[in-house]
């Protein structure tokens, strides 16, 4: 079986060497979720590695995974759209990135448009 190029460090399974004895890891998985004025979520728009279908992407979601569902659901129902979760980002199928900041930003979130 051919081994599979590495095209990112990502591609190793979140492997971290560091020689700095007080290297602490930071930890993305937080045991409570912020309150939306203290999120500081990213709107982005993306075509890459989908075959050519547009997708909107939220990044930067602090929290647990069930509020992350159900921001993700609010969403997709609010745009009328299909959607997922990968990696600790919202993935809406479509470019809706005008329509989901204004919706973020009703519900009290702290939104960047990031991208052309």
């Amino acid at each position: 079986m051919a081994k599979k190029k590495l095209s990112s460090l990502e591609d190793l399974g979140g492997f971290v060497f560091s020689t700095n004895d007080d290297f602490e890891l930071e930890n993305n998985n937080a045991d409570e979720t912020l309150s939306p004025k203290e999120q500081k979520l990213e709107a982005h728009f993306s075509n890459k590695g989908r075959g050519g279908k547009i997708v909107t992407v939220i990044k930067g979601f602090v929290g647990l995974e069930d509020d992350l569902k159900a921001l993700a659901k609010l969403l997709k129902v609010k745009c009328g759209v299909g959607g997922s979760i990968k990696d600790n980002e919202i993935i809406i199928q479509g470019n809706y990135r005008d329509k989901i900041i204004q919706i973020l930003q009703k519900e009290g979130y702290n939104v960047k448009r990031v991208g052309g």
